[in-house]
């Protein structure tokens, strides 16, 4: 399967960033070749997964400005099968520039169009906004997933997040599709999160995945060590989670996976003790 899966949300802190690159470890721990593609400026995604931004890197930037070639650009993480086209603050002057461009909707599609059939999946981890970048991953995409908060404010920002699909649907890329609908930060103790996780599956229905990510500062503290969850703490309950997330997400697409065992996670933290 060559897919690309776009992870977006304009609504930011809602466990986007986390979802994507979690996903993505665990995917490519049960054996599926996985690229992340850090659309975000702020660059989270790329030390989420242990790149060091200090460092001279090329980047998502160096593609669209023409600068760099892809195969320099994409980096190996601690996860075999999980590669990253990495981001940094530089990305935020790139949307002025692209303005300027031919085709401009189509400037990522265009870059992962040399990659997409070396990886299982690409997923894209898009900036917490709806503007020119985003477009671009919306139009590069196979399917969108869309991490919600179960809050009231991020529940009320998805009806413009939605028109943008159907605006894209309708204008640059027909085959788009709501990949789901994942639940984050839920506590199960507030009514609040209750109400909101029953109208988020009254408006998508089927699309919501079973699984939900809860609170858990396990995957609060990950990032800052620089590896998905699975590495930092996989007996967690936020690992659990992702884990879960990841057996669906790839039991609706219909592929065949490894199962995550104790040996497997035994070999996964030795790695880390070991980088």
């Amino acid at each position: 399967m060559n897919k690309i899966i776009a992870f977006a949300n304009q609504k930011g802190g809602v466990g986007k960033t986390t979802t994507c690159i979690n996903l993505a470890a665990y995917v490519a721990a049960m054996g599926k070749t996985v690229l992340v593609l850090d659309l975000d400026p702020q660059g989270n995604a790329t030390s989420g997964l242990g790149v060091d931004k200090d460092k001279e890197l090329k980047t998502i930037y160096d593609l669209i400005s023409g600068d760099a070639n892809i195969n320099d650009v994409i980096l190996p993480t601690i996860i075999e099968g999980l590669d990253i086209i990495p981001s940094t603050v530089d990305l935020a002057g790139a949307e002025i520039e692209m303005v300027q461009m031919p085709q401009r909707e189509k400037i990522i599609k265009g870059i992962l169009e040399q990659v997409k059939d070396k990886y299982d999946f690409i997923m894209i981890d898009c900036p917490p906004s709806l503007g020119l970048i985003t477009v671009n991953a919306l139009t590069a995409c196979n399917s969108v997933i869309i991490p919600m908060q179960c809050e009231y404010y991020p529940l009320m920002g998805i009806t413009q997040l939605m028109n943008t699909i159907r605006l894209i649907k309708f204008h640059l890329n027909p085959s788009i599709d709501i990949e789901g609908v994942v639940m984050t930060m839920k506590d199960k103790r507030s009514n609040l999160t209750t109400q909101v996780g029953d109208e988020i599956l009254k408006f998508f229905g089927k699309k919501v995945f079973f699984t939900y990510i809860p609170r858990n500062i396990r995957l609060a503290e990950a990032p800052s060590h620089g590896v998905p969850i699975l590495i930092y703490e996989p007996n967690s309950k936020g690992a659990e989670a992702y884990l879960s997330l990841a057996e669906e997400f790839l039991d609706r697409n219909k592929v065949k996976y490894n199962t995550i065992t104790k040996d497997t996670k035994i070999k996964l933290r030795e790695v880390k003790d070991n980088g």
